[in-house]
């Protein structure tokens, strides 16, 4: 019965919705209707229906319900209990019904906290909000129907894919999803804002905390998927430009340009129109993503569906919410007023040109994902974009990207002197010369992208300081510190890029028992191989030793098999020093006796992800700044 439950209450939510977005269009069209009073209990309502159908879904996971057609074909009765939870939104169905629960609880949240928009605007928003969920209610209820039973039941599921049997799949996804869907929220606030003409400073101040939540969340998100596919695959990479990593990195550009112009908005009152379309654009992202991952049109270990009907669907909601969304932009843009003007040569300007180059790459990397499906759909013939075009085209631009970001907390709002930007630069140009002639002196043959890297990364961590240079640490405003921490995190992350860039070590080799390899400065040595059996798979578990000067590290990786359903992996042995990472893999046993192995030396890799959590941090102090500010007495805020 949990299953009809849990199908009763996703109806139950459908119908919520739409009644939300009913109550939202009478009102907007006749204000004496009562609806404006109605609309936020049916949003609270509706939020709480879908999470109820959400945990009734992970509960025929838990129970292992065979008879659900979902549950048979993503799980086994002798898979552990944390993947049997995961496994709940680790398939295509689940997910999306992850994907309609955020949507849901999104929705109903503001309903519940937002106070600061016109009852009109936030009316507006919500029937925004209900218009989105409609669709994806629709789709899983017609398309993907999460709990479709199954009779007969069969004996034993099919399993879930190995690759996702990690913890991460606990963490990864949930944390993907609240920033995609979060983003709905902004999208909602801008076509409210549109539909009641209230583009201004306190629509930007209503919607900066969602966009603040959702970036905290794609951070993450990005940063756990980029270290478990780097420990988990065992190809040694941290980032490998995937389409499916790149559908995730596109909202992330489009939400950070957003960030920032939503901040000139609600400090300065600048940036309307703009602010206004970097909101649909992010949106447009995650659902791009959305299309990419269950089209059916990608073969990845990230996708998660391959019926082209699925695509078709969720092709016509983009094109319905999107362009529905540009066709507004385009119909009230002119009556969206200009906002004050600015300086090239300010804080906003610098915002601005962080803006153009962040939508640079962003358009890069989106013509390298699309172009090569679109020329395959239209040709027949199977082109491949890959690393080299990345690194090639988005490289420079996000190197002049870190320069500007360098000088943007630096300069002044409105107006500012090109001698006054110097002398507070000096500091931070002087660390980044002296990395200059410490770098060229110690590696000269490293090549001219990591180089400077690495200089700036020095010269930008100087200038990321700045803003607490001469002020009262113990007075200095939460989001000060955390706009400080967010941009030093940029740099920390950069270091660790280019490092590891520049100076990885690899060996490719094949070994007998006892047998001694060198790569980098480490000497590992084969000591032993043998049989070892976890809860749902059998492996060969090669027990490795690795020597440099007085340090000594013993470690174990496993070339795994799982028998439901039949697959092989590699479980790295990674060994973290202070200086990097001794990254080893066992291969396959070769006729001779030996073994294949695979072993990277990374020095300073850590400091990609150290990085990445610290501009999540910087994003979350800088939410609760804000807040507090907002939440302070008038007199004492001011």
């Amino acid at each position: 019965m949990t299953a009809e439950l849990g199908l009763i209450l996703l109806l139950i939510a459908a119908a919520l919705a739409a009644l939300q977005f009913g109550l939202g269009a009478i009102s907007l069209r006749n204000p004496q209707a009562g609806g404006h009073a109605s609309i936020k209990p049916v949003a609270v309502l509706q939020g709480i229906a879908v999470a109820l159908s959400f945990l009734c879904l992970i509960w025929v996971f838990l129970e292992t319900d065979l008879s659900v057609k979902l549950v048979a074909a993503n799980s086994h009765p002798d898979k552990p209990l944390l993947y049997k939870f995961a496994g709940a939104w680790g398939n295509h169905e689940g997910s999306m019904l992850l994907w309609v629960t955020v949507l849901g609880i999104a929705g109903g949240a503001v309903a519940l906290f937002e106070k600061r928009l016109k009852v009109t605007s936030l009316t507006a928003t919500l029937a925004a909000q209900a218009a989105i969920s409609i669709g994806f209610y629709a789709f899983l209820l017609f398309a993907s129907n999460p709990f479709e039973r199954l009779n007969p039941a069969p004996e034993t599921g099919q399993g879930l894919n190995p690759l996702l049997q990690d913890p991460g799949l606990a963490f990864h996804p949930p944390t993907l999803y609240f920033g995609y869907v979060g983003m709905s929220v902004a999208f909602s606030f801008a076509v409210g804002a549109l539909i009641t003409r209230e583009v201004g400073p306190t629509f930007a101040r209503a919607m900066r905390p969602w966009v603040l939540i959702a970036w905290i969340f794609l951070t993450l998100g990005i940063v756990a998927g980029s270290y478990w596919a780097y420990y988990e695959l065992g190809w040694g990479g941290w980032w490998f430009w995937d389409p499916v990593e790149n559908a995730s990195l596109m909202p992330w550009l489009a939400t950070t340009a957003l960030l920032h112009s939503v901040t000139v908005l609600a400090t300065r009152d600048g940036l309307r129109a703009w602010t206004v379309m970097l909101a649909v654009v992010a949106f447009s992202m995650s659902m791009v993503g959305t299309f990419l991952v269950r089209s059916g049109i990608l073969t990845s270990v990230h996708a998660f569906a391959v019926d082209p009907k699925r695509g078709a669907f969720i092709l016509a909601l983009l094109a319905l919410y999107i362009g529905g969304a540009l066709t507004l932009f385009g119909l009230r843009i002119g009556t969206v007023r200009e906002g004050n003007r600015f300086d090239p040569l300010s804080r906003e300007g610098a915002l601005v040109a962080n803006n153009l180059l962040l939508s640079a790459i962003l358009g890069i990397v989106m013509v390298g994902t699309l172009y090569p499906l679109i020329a395959e759909s239209l040709t027949g013939e199977k082109l491949s974009v890959g690393p080299p075009y990345f690194n090639a085209t988005t490289g420079p631009l996000a190197l002049i990207l870190v320069a500007v970001m360098a000088a943007g907390p630096v300069l002044r709002w409105r107006r500012d002197e090109w001698s006054a930007m110097a002398r507070r630069l000096a500091l931070p140009i002087l660390f980044g010369a002296a990395a200059l002639l410490a770098v060229v002196l110690s590696a000269p043959g490293i090549g001219i992208l990591p180089l400077l890297g690495l200089v700036l990364a020095i010269g930008v961590g100087a200038a990321s300081l700045a803003p607490l240079w001469k002020r009262n640490l113990r007075r200095t405003p939460l989001f000060t510190w955390g706009m400080v921490i967010s941009h030093l995190g940029v740099a920390i992350s950069m270091a660790g890029m280019a490092s590891e860039s520049a100076f990885t070590k690899e060996t490719l080799t094949a070994v007998t028992v006892g047998e001694t390899r060198s790569v980098g400065p480490w000497s590992v040595t084969l000591k032993e191989v043998h049989p070892v059996a976890g809860p749902n798979w059998t492996a060969m578990e090669g027990a490795m030793e690795a020597r440099r000067g007085s340090t000594l590290i013993a470690s174990a990786t496993q070339a795994r098999m799982f028998a439901s359903p039949p697959t092989e992996t590699n479980e790295a042995a990674i060994s973290t020093v202070w200086d990097g990472q001794l990254y080893l893999v066992l291969g396959k046993h070769q006729p001779d006796g030996r073994w294949q192995v695979r072993m990277w030396w990374k020095p300073f890799v850590t400091l990609i992800w150290l990085g990445g959590i610290l501009i999540a941090l910087g994003g979350l102090l800088a939410m609760i700044g804000r807040l507090r500010r907002e939440l302070k007495p008038k007199g004492e805020a001011a």
